[in-house]
């Protein structure tokens, strides 16, 4: 299982690198971990666990369920236009080589990075106050009706990159993981 910590680390090492500097997560580097992830989990079971082929199918069929539950509240935030694209694909590739419980234990730990991170990033570019308001007003407009919506402007909106966020995730989740490995 530790090969599939690593791997982990590395595709959202390589992406939160590719993310902070071009603010994209290619096709590249999480495509071949999508698919790569449930055909790797049968491979294990089989050559390493010694499984049967039902029971090895049934772990490639836990990183398909990774994949598809890590990106689920992704894609939520995707309609919305809170995160990218890339972001999905990340998620779900990380899902894929976790499986779903590692997965998503990833992808906690990122949203939790980045509810630390995005505020202390908007008070030191001096923008907190002015998104808390926009938040509120978001907030304010999904409950309200049409007529009484306020306009926000899109350039008054903050953009943040989920990367190195899902990096932080993926590390904190593998060394816990690695540690409870370790324990006899």
């Amino acid at each position: 299982m530790h090969g599939f910590l690593i791997a982990a680390v590395l595709v959202a090492g390589v992406s939160a690198v590719l993310d902070w500097r071009t603010g994209l997560i290619p096709n590249w580097i999480t495509l071949p971990a999508l698919l790569g992830g449930p055909l790797a989990h049968v491979i294990y079971g089989i050559r390493v666990q010694g499984l049967a082929a039902n029971d090895a199918l049934q772990e490639g069929g836990v990183s398909l369920g990774g994949a598809i539950l890590c990106s689920f509240a992704p894609l939520i935030l995707y309609r919305q236009n809170a995160i990218g694209g890339g972001d999905i694909k990340l998620l779900a590739a990380l899902g894929a080589i976790g499986q779903i419980t590692i997965g998503i234990e990833m992808e906690l730990y990122a949203f939790l990075a980045a509810a630390i991170i995005a505020p202390a990033r908007l008070a030191y570019d001096g923008k907190l106050l002015k998104t808390l308001k926009n938040t509120g007003l978001l907030f304010r407009n999904t409950v309200m009706p049409k007529d009484k919506r306020i306009p926000i402007d899109a350039e008054a909106m903050s953009w943040f990159r989920f990367g190195p966020a899902i990096f932080i995730g993926t590390v904190v989740s593998a060394v816990l993981r690695w540690n409870q490995q370790q324990q006899p």
